[in-house]
């Protein structure tokens, strides 16, 4: 099915913030979370008709996020109700003491099919000052190791920023001790709490790929970016070299299956092209980092904003892009973030200001049609 998937029609993941309530206060959080729930909060009748679109949708992938989705009382009813109708369910809790044996193992009862869990950094004083509460990181540890006693499979996402990009190599030592089946590398957008943490340099970006890649060719578990479209570009250049030279390969592309059959997206999967993002009040956007908002689940079919906003359609049409990204050679492969060049110039088609790459062709790009957005633009 993700070979053949048309992110005109369908995203291959969805992504609902069920709270954005929680027990940490980490420096880089898009949604600032609190520790008390809100009350604006989608109800469980809602969610259960969320769960019944993203059904309808056939999108392979649907995550429960937050905040902290443990928050919610009814996270285990919903997660059940989500494995009942064959909804594949991605959770990520935060690592605070209602992560428990018995929360892990309940979940996996009601149908969970992966656990996702936050490590920021390669030792307790990295982490816990990234996450601002003490015992994170024994906590994350804890919940990785009781989610494989009970063969759940473990995804681990960090965020790289200017706080731990230091320690990288130590943190993919850690991670690779680690049974996990995914390693979900994130790069910063300067949203929520995250606006005053500088983002590295475009070849900062570059050096980070470059050990990524390296990672990947010695380990079993996958590795992703997210919010660096461009790692794509790196991995294509990377597999012609290799070629070039008369070398095997062992370059895992987008499109691969991980361990555990959840699969990932074909190329070019971007902020509202095969991606889309619900918030607790039931908003629609294309990324959690892009704030920028379609519609609303409570007012709006979500197959129909997905397929049919102006806001979708024109993320979806590459002739939008401008800067480099407009006359990039990799520009159906990449696209560069949406959600960074918003957040740094206000502009969703500008070029992605942490790329370092010069198109081959520096002619004159393509003008795309901004009108279509003036709606959007002028609500934000």
């Amino acid at each position: 099915m993700q070979s053949q998937l048309d992110f005109n029609e369908r995203p291959f993941i969805v992504i609902w913030e069920t709270t954005q309530a929680c027990d940490l206060a980490c420096l880089h959080c898009r949604a600032c979370a609190q520790p008390l729930r809100s009350a604006f909060e989608l109800s469980t009748a809602e969610a259960k008709r969320l769960i019944d679109e993203v059904a309808a949708l056939k999108a392979p992938v649907f995550v429960l996020t937050g905040g902290d989705p443990l928050k919610r009382p009814d996270i285990f009813e919903l997660v059940q109700y989500a494995s009942d109708i064959s909804v594949r369910i991605s959770l990520t809790p935060s690592a605070t003491p209602l992560l428990t044996r018995e929360a892990i193992l309940r979940l996996k009862q009601c149908g969970l099919a992966r656990l996702a869990i936050s490590l920021d950094g390669p030792t307790a004083e990295i982490h816990n000052g990234f996450r601002r509460v003490a015992g994170s990181y024994d906590w994350t540890l804890r919940g990785v190791r009781w989610a494989r006693e009970i063969d759940l499979p473990v995804q681990i996402n960090t965020t790289v920023t200017r706080h731990n990009l230091e320690y990288l190599d130590s943190m993919i030592a850690l991670v690779e001790q680690l049974d996990i089946v995914l390693w979900s590398v994130f790069f910063l957008v300067p949203t929520g709490r995250g606006s005053d943490i500088n983002l590295i340099s475009a070849e900062e970006f570059e050096q980070v790929f470059e050990k990524l890649y390296a990672t990947s060719q010695r380990v079993k578990f996958d590795i992703k970016s997210t919010e660096a479209q461009h790692y794509r570009r790196f991995l294509l250049q990377r597999r012609t070299e290799e070629k070039r030279k008369g070398n095997a390969t062992t370059i895992a592309m987008l499109g691969t299956s991980t361990p555990d059959g959840i699969g990932r997206a074909r190329r070019g999967i971007n902020d509202g092209k095969g991606f889309v993002f619900i918030s607790h009040r039931g908003e629609i956007f294309p990324s959690g980092f892009l704030p920028v908002s379609a519609g609303n689940i409570r007012k709006e079919s979500l197959a129909k904003v997905y397929r049919e906003s102006p806001l979708f359609t024109s993320l979806r049409d590459t002739s939008n892009l401008q800067g480099k990204c407009g006359v990039c050679e990799f520009r159906e492969v990449c696209g560069g973030s949406r959600a960074r060049a918003y957040a740094v110039s206000g502009n969703l088609f500008a070029e992605d200001p942490c790329c370092s790459w010069q198109p081959k062709s520096l002619s004159k790009p393509t003008s795309g049609s901004l009108s279509k957005l003036a709606v959007h633009k002028a609500a934000v």
